[in-house]
């Protein structure tokens, strides 16, 4: 297929050949893969300053979005690619495969970098979803960490750089920069930039952005990043998200209330207890979605509210292919009980089928289905029957139907209990964290006057 990319696609090209780190915090659906492609491309046949790429992606992407990429286009014909995924006898032959791009998954991160250690081969690194290198404590950004001196590029591609806040920061555009726009360490970073917010005596949980510091984050940041919005950019059909409010039987209300209020529903043969702010939480989602693990992982059924209006709007769908979230594995287990025909997003070629239009009833966890996979192929409507409060799953789950190649209108409906905790996290927390991002954004959005779409 012949690559005619949009005028946004070619600024952000150049802005990868002329930044050694670029981050492009590029809304999803935009073609970052492309535009990446395309700069290593250069990189190795016009530039000849790489000769070894490194792609570090989420297990999916890797396995399907990359190697697609690479294929489709006219113009990388001839760019040899290796996957290095599976065992380590697989990961082992992938590396000695004579290529010029690697492909890895980022949970062998720690991996390929002890396997390599001093003698890093790779003088160009892309980080597909640089945002799931947010936490300074993880391995994967520990082990990258290590070996970030003998990089001579890094390429970070995400669509939602700080899904909790700023402070996420400081890890991703470290891989970038080495420390020099947010510091040398995240402790200095947060000490400059923030105050604690929610604390426990010495115990400090969260923290918060002193006042006026977030512009001169993002100021510091406008070097090594460029953020761009599909709205501006993209002519794509109107997303349309409604919400759809099931109310409990008056006994499963008063259980959740007793469950609210005493972290504990006591049954013979295994309690449901919550033994922390955060149990119950996790807890009371899974009521509002029907069910719950208790003390023995033994699942209790408490109502199918939800699935009645799952029912519904899957009949009022007419035929059209629908794409279901769910939360919990217990929740994908009725969900599949009730629509048998219903395909796990896992299961082997199912992307491939659904895009092909064969698949009535899609089910996926948004984490697994977050990043990268292109569905919009295959239908336009997307129902969560019930979600987590963690944004960059959320958003990047929502973006899956929402991409160039959709023709439809995009309608993303939520079922949730009336004056349930689901609907709290949907219409406040989810809402919250978008807001902050969102600032983030909009100060790093590159002014390309006269480019949008």
């Amino acid at each position: 297929m012949k690559y005619e990319p949009y005028p946004y696609q070619e600024y952000a090209e150049k802005f990868v050949l002329d930044n050694p780190g670029a981050g492009l915090l590029l809304d999803m659906g935009m073609g970052k893969t492309a535009i990446t492609l395309t700069a290593v491309d250069k990189l190795i046949r016009d530039y000849f300053e790489v000769t070894k790429v490194l792609v570090i992606a989420p297990l999916r992407p890797a396995w399907d979005t990359w190697p697609d990429e690479i294929q489709k286009w006219d113009h990388l014909k001839g760019l040899k690619f290796s996957m290095v995924l599976g065992s380590e006898k697989e990961r082992l032959a992938g590396l000695a495969a004579d290529a010029e791009i690697y492909i890895i998954n980022r949970e062998n991160v720690p991996w390929i970098v002890e396997y390599y250690k001093r003698k890093w081969p790779f003088e160009c690194v892309v980080i597909d979803e640089l945002s799931s290198f947010k936490s300074s404590k993880s391995q994967r950004f520990r082990a990258l960490k290590r070996v970030r001196p003998y990089i001579k590029r890094v390429i970070g591609l995400t669509g939602t750089p700080s899904p909790n806040g700023l402070l996420d920061l400081w890890s991703q555009v470290y891989l970038l920069d080495e420390g020099a726009a947010l510091g040398k360490s995240i402790v200095a970073y947060r000490d400059k930039y923030f105050l604690p917010d929610k604390r426990n005596a010495m115990t400090i949980f969260s923290w918060k952005i002193k006042p006026f510091m977030d512009e001169e984050i993002y100021e510091k940041i406008a070097g090594c990043c460029i953020s761009m919005n599909s709205a501006e950019h993209l002519d794509l059909p109107e997303r349309i998200s409604i919400q759809h409010e099931v109310v409990l039987p008056e006994s499963v209300k008063e259980q959740y209330a007793t469950l609210e209020r005493e972290m504990l529903l006591p049954f013979a043969g295994g309690d449901i207890d919550a033994g922390s702010a955060g149990i119950l939480v996790n807890k009371l989602l899974q009521l509002c979605g029907g069910s719950i693990y208790d003390e023995n992982r033994a699942v209790r059924d408490f109502h199918d509210e939800k699935l009645k209006k799952l029912e519904q709007l899957i009949e009022e769908a007419n035929g059209q292919s629908v794409l279901v979230y769910y939360a919990y594995q217990h929740e994908r287990d009725r969900i599949r009980d009730k629509f048998p025909e219903a395909v796990e997003i896992s299961d082997k070629g199912a992307v491939a089928r659904w895009n092909e239009g064969k698949i009535p009833i899609l089910l996926a966890h948004p984490a697994s289905a977050g990043h990268g996979l292109n569905l919009q192929h295959g239908g336009r409507i997307a129902i969560w029957y019930n979600w987590t409060h963690n944004l960059e799953w959320y958003q990047q789950a929502n973006k899956r139907l929402h991409r160039p190649g959709q023709k439809h209108t995009v309608l993303i409906h939520h079922i949730g209990i009336k004056n349930g905790l689901d609907m709290l996290v949907l219409n406040s927390a989810l809402v919250e964290k978008a807001n902050s991002q969102e600032l983030l954004i909009e100060a790093l959005r590159a002014k390309l006057e006269g480019l949008a779409a």
